[in-house]
């Protein structure tokens, strides 16, 4: 494993104007997910799952559900996940980058 290069990792086309790459131990896995396609009037539909999640907001703003309960989030802040727990992000700004970081790794993430 060791350093990674982002000129060195492929990024892969996650939706329209949405990419990300990744990088993953054993147990840990940091994915950086750009989104382009912001604004949103709404935000992205809900989802969950078994892996504990932290998020560092790299660039951009963001509404963050936790939930249900909206968050307002800049560059600079975090949020955290608890496993199976319903959670979505609204776009507020053109260009939003978030850091996600997974444990255990998602399986779902890695190509084939």
């Amino acid at each position: 494993m060791g350093t990674v290069k982002h000129s060195e990792i492929a990024s892969e086309n996650i939706g329209e104007k949405r990419t990300r790459y990744l990088t993953h131990t054993k147990n840990l896995m940091v994915a950086v997910i750009d989104f382009h396609d912001g604004p949103t009037s709404e935000p992205d539909e809900p989802h969950s799952h078994p892996h504990e999640q932290v998020s560092y907001v790299a660039e951009g703003e963001i509404i963050f559900f936790l939930d249900g309960n909206p968050t307002h989030l800049v560059s600079g802040d975090m949020f955290t996940v608890p496993s199976n727990v319903l959670h979505s992000v609204q776009l507020l700004t053109e260009h939003v980058r978030l850091v996600d970081s997974f444990n255990p790794i998602r399986e779902d993430f890695l190509s084939e």
